[in-house]
């Protein structure tokens, strides 16, 4: 029964691989800034770009789901 599921399995564990590779950025980059003394424009800035990243990352996922279900892809 494993063996059926194993590239679903496989497929949730590298979204949540990536997932926390994303939280872990999160946390340096907000180390980074903390430590740094940055403007607050430029930690906005930067939040808007580790954002910007994380939601092409989702997007690209949400449409490799669909075009998979539709039998494109």
């Amino acid at each position: 029964m494993l063996s059926q599921y194993m590239q679903q399995i496989e497929t949730i564990g590298l979204n949540l691989f990536f997932a926390a590779i994303f939280f872990f950025i999160g946390m340096a980059i907000h180390d980074v800034l903390k430590q740094g003394s940055v403007p607050k424009f430029g930690r906005y800035i930067v939040w808007l770009v580790l954002f910007l990243g994380c939601a092409g990352f989702i997007a690209k996922g949400i449409i490799q789901v669909s075009w998979e279900t539709q039998g494109i892809g």
